[in-house]
């Protein structure tokens, strides 16, 4: 993990402050801060509709989003309903789905993903005007197909947030066993990877029982099925949303750095988005935080 990075690169990320971070934007990847929740949300769930507002029956199109955050869901249904927004071409990506016994979990799972997306958004959205059930692609079943929906459909653009462990989706760090016990795959290893069943680090399992489960690990599967970097870089832009909330004040500064100098390292996953050519940071300024020494 991003603990057997360069010791420069820690302390140089260590030392950010937010005002260095937006002066870390460069052709291709760009620093947004938003000074309040309902801002920081509300442009989150725009990108939905802008994604949506592109497709035809033609020209398919859509957009990748996460759980974490989810707080844009609800936005997003209130903004179709309120304005009409017809979706009958509209597509949606689910980028993740728990794995229990090497299969994704159904629906009835309480930590299920894509029974989240319906909950806070799709079943909120009136009947007349919703996304038709086959426009829904979530990474369960058969993931060959679900990669190869990348090909047949333009997704606009690939949301996500950043775990602790510096994921998108669940882009683990590999463990360190095998081909991978004294050096972690290289970029264009690790960028090979597409749509798969993944086990999870265990930061990644922690951080979702504190996230999403009250601190009860027990609860909280130790697979995923994850969207890969193969669909991420067919998507045209990357927006990665940092509201403090899933990460930590440094982490969000060592991605943020490591993308703007170009330093990918699949030790940080989302590192690798230094690669990709339209990526989008956006962070609730007052949920970066410090890295100063402060005990509690």
């Amino acid at each position: 993990d991003y603990t057997t990075l360069d010791e420069h690169i820690l302390k140089d990320a260590a030392k950010l402050k937010p005002e260095g971070m937006l002066t870390l934007a460069r052709p291709g990847f760009e620093v947004v801060f938003y000074d309040t929740l309902e801002e920081f949300y509300l442009a989150e769930a725009l990108e939905y509709i802008e994604a949506w507002k592109q497709s035809t029956a033609d020209n398919p199109a859509g957009i990748c989003g996460p759980i974490g955050p989810t707080e844009q869901l609800p936005l997003v249904a209130r903004i179709v309903n309120a304005t009409g927004m017809k979706l009958h071409d509209a597509h949606f990506w689910g980028m993740d789905e728990w794995v229990e016994n090497g299969k994704p979990v159904a629906m009835d799972h309480p930590l299920s993903f894509a029974k989240a997306d319906k909950d806070l958004c799709f079943d909120r959205i009136d009947k007349k005007l919703r996304i038709p059930d086959a426009h829904l692609h979530f990474p369960a079943g058969d993931l060959g197909a679900y990669t190869k929906t990348y090909d047949q459909i333009r997704c606009v653009v690939m949301q996500g947030g950043q775990g602790e462990v510096k994921h998108w989706a669940f882009n683990d760090p590999v463990k360190r066993t095998g081909a991978f016990a004294d050096k972690t795959p290289s970029p264009a290893e690790f960028r090979r990877l597409a749509a798969r069943i993944v086990d999870l680090h265990p930061m990644t399992v922690i951080q979702n029982a504190r996230t999403s489960g009250g601190g009860n690990v027990s609860i909280v599967p130790t697979q995923a099925a994850s969207v890969g970097p193969v669909e991420t870089w067919k998507s045209e832009k990357v927006s990665i949303w940092h509201a403090g909330v899933h990460d930590n004040p440094f982490g969000m500064r060592l991605t943020t750095l490591m993308i703007s100098k170009k330093i990918p390292d699949s030790a940080v996953p989302m590192s690798l988005l230094a690669d990709h050519p339209n990526v989008q940071f956006n962070f609730y300024r007052p949920g970066i935080g410090s890295c100063d020494a402060e005990m509690h």
